[in-house]
């Protein structure tokens, strides 16, 4: 009896502790579930959302008005316009996403908006094992549409993207909303991740003291063209040129180094240059082809529009030329000052000719002034009745513009399609190409009806150099991407004489008006603009202030290598040999038989290993050396393949020999 009784009382305490332990989980188990939240986007803020234009806005549309989806007018969410990102941290604790999504209504208002937007919302999720999974796509939207709904789980994923694709398409008219889009969570509160950002730094090294001559190595002119080249070359000034084996009708100033005059007949010249400095002397050939071909190399230069837009002045472009000098951008083969549109003023009633406004004084003697500096010069005008700032534009007038902006002096002229409603682009840039084909000087024709109707196809047959293939860019990655790697499959259109137009540059300060402001491109980012615009054999005007550039953006437009891919004789646009997941490979072929190679990562966020197999690159076996281009810097010998550590959204530039 004593044992039950003893045992009954060891029994007692067991049970109790038993059913207290049991009553103290379900109580912590009840407040973990008290204690799930849920936090909405626009709590979370906006700061760290990409967007492919403008500023994302939290429960308001990218344009700042209330988010309407199909009519359905929303409180709370998130405005944004493709391409456009959002990382959200989480802990692996969190539950669940839901949302509305669809296309704001408000670019209704918007000339073809209505037609052109067309967007594609995706989620996507990471774990902690590093593995990256979609969760949920919207397939492509379309104004219009009513907002379809999202609501996936989230479990054990330690980050979420948000992410609104163009669908294709581009990004024109692409505003895209997540209205009442939250996250259910328990544990750490979700939290936005900031994108890599570099503190600027420069890789291009300093130019040597002793001469070197740069620039390109071959030049079109016609027969009877004024000829203007500037022998561009660094190192220590006083310096002097010589030029051995120049066509008759041709003379150099031994001291600037220009060469000028007019060539008569067609041919071939193959003409030595020479550069001395007390430190040494350089020597480039130079072949000069006359005949009926210019622009045999894209061309280099400046446009008004990114930094000053319709606020552009005569002093604004006086102030450029000398800049283009004083900084010593001329020497590396920065030739063309450009301005764009709101120069134009009212055409004479009596002959119809047009003339400026009252911020360009006198057009003739800006180009005279332009030129006197070892320069050239271009204008804009437009197809249709009015330039895309409502100023006088060329229809009807054609022929006239052309042959007043060659008396004058011109020797570029970017042609707008602003007001063209109806038009076939085909016959009304041939009549342009006609009047150029007449004019008494060489004028580089730039297309720019932003790819309507494929311009690459019909550019050259009515006497294009250049065609802008896409709409405007914008100082974003995603503009910039965008619009940069979207350039795949255009390579057999460019060659010497015609060229593919991704837009101008936007590194340096911008703003499209008189207020200015540094690109928003991160400094890998920039290095990815200028090292996939020299990929693509691209014209390259540089579209900020010259005189404030800082050292940063100097050393991006400044760095000979990188630069001869660009301008390379051989004129063969880049083409993408490898695509993987957040990364590409880009390559083309040089004159000497190599290879200039893009490793470009276009992850926001992380670092990735980007390689490429020779055998992509139609190189066959053997040991080939890797030159990294930015840093002017041999990296060794390999056999097989390359791979290289690449930043967020950066690139590793390399020129592959064998």
């Amino acid at each position: 009896m004593r044992r039950e009784k003893r045992g009954t009382r060891e029994c007692v305490p067991n049970y109790f502790i038993y059913s207290l332990s049991l009553i103290l989980v379900l109580f912590f188990s009840a407040c973990q579930k008290k204690t799930a939240g849920v936090i909405y986007l626009d709590e979370l803020g906006v700061e760290h959302v990409t967007a492919g234009w403008g500023e994302s806005q939290a429960n308001k549309s990218i344009d700042g008005n209330p988010l309407t989806i199909s009519g359905q007018v929303f409180e709370r969410g998130l405005g944004t316009h493709a391409e456009s990102n959002y990382r959200i941290k989480l802990d692996g604790k969190a539950l669940s996403f839901r949302a509305l999504v669809g296309v704001d209504d408000e670019i209704k208002k918007t000339e073809r908006g209505a037609e052109r937007a067309s967007v594609e919302f995706i989620l996507s999720g990471g774990d902690k094992a590093g593995n990256k999974k979609v969760l949920w796509k919207s397939g492509v939207m379309k104004c219009g549409e009513t907002a379809q709904e999202v609501n996936v789980s989230l479990k054990n994923l330690i980050y979420l993207d948000l992410t609104v694709t163009d669908a294709g398409d581009g990004i024109g008219y692409d505003h895209a909303d997540w209205c009442e889009a939250r996250i259910e969570y328990r544990g750490a509160r979700p939290e936005p991740v900031k994108p890599y950002v570099a503190e600027p730094y420069i890789l291009t090294p300093p130019p040597s003291p002793e001469p070197k001559i740069n620039g390109p190595k071959v030049l079109g002119v016609r027969p009877g063209s004024p000829f203007l080249y500037t022998i561009p070359a660094t190192g220590e000034r006083p310096m002097t040129f010589e030029a051995e084996g120049l066509p008759g009708g041709l003379k150099l100033d031994g001291s600037t180094g220009r060469i000028t005059g007019f060539i008569d007949k067609p041919g071939t010249h193959d003409v030595k240059l020479v550069a001395k400095n007390s430190l040494g002397t350089a020597v480039k050939m130079l072949r000069i082809e006359v005949g009926d071909k210019i622009c045999l190399t894209p061309p280099m230069g400046w446009n008004s529009w990114n930094c000053w837009g319709c606020s552009v002045t005569d002093e604004n472009v006086r102030q450029s030329a000398r800049a283009m000098v004083e900084k010593g951008l001329i020497n590396y083969g920065w030739t063309y000052i450009n301005i764009d549109d709101c120069w134009h003023g009212k055409r004479n009633p009596k002959t119809g000719e047009i003339t400026s406004n009252e911020k360009f004084p006198d057009m003739k003697a800006l180009a005279d002034y332009v030129h006197s500096l070892g320069l050239k010069i271009g204008l804009y005008t437009d197809c249709g009745p009015k330039t895309c700032a409502g100023y006088e534009g060329s229809e009807n007038h054609e022929e006239q513009d052309i042959m007043t902006y060659a008396k004058w002096g011109y020797d570029y002229v970017k042609i707008d399609w602003c007001y063209c409603e109806g038009k076939d682009p085909r016959v009304a840039y041939k009549k342009f190409g006609e009047a150029m084909a007449k004019a008494p000087r060489d004028i580089v024709f730039s297309i720019c009806n932003w790819g309507r109707e494929n311009p690459w196809e019909w550019g050259e047959s009515v006497g294009g150099n250049l065609w802008r293939t896409t709409g405007d860019i914008t100082d974003t990655w995603a503009s910039m991407a965008g619009i940069g790697f979207g350039q795949a499959g255009l390579s057999k259109y460019a060659g010497p004489g015609h060229w593919n137009d991704p837009d101008m540059l936007v590194v340096g300060k911008v703003g499209w008006g008189p207020q200015l402001r540094p690109s928003r491109l991160t400094p890998d980012e920039q290095y990815t603009h200028i090292s996939l615009w020299c990929l693509l054999a691209a014209p390259l005007l540089i579209g900020c202030p010259i005189e404030q550039l800082d050292d940063f953006t100097m050393g991006l437009l400044t760095n000979t290598e990188v630069l001869e891919v660009n301008q390379d004789p051989l004129g063969r646009q880049a083409d993408r040999v490898v695509e993987g997941d957040g990364y590409q490979v880009w390559a083309r072929d040089l004159e000497d038989g190599s290879k200039a190679v893009g490793l470009f990562n276009l992850d926001a966020y992380e670092f990735k290993k980007v390689k490429v197999d020779f055998s992509a690159l139609g190189l066959e076996g053997g040991s080939y050396r890797v030159r990294d281009l930015w840093r002017q810097k041999d990296l060794g010998q390999f056999s097989g393949s390359f791979e290289a550590e690449v930043a967020p959204h950066g690139v590793v530039l390399v020129k592959i020999v064998k």
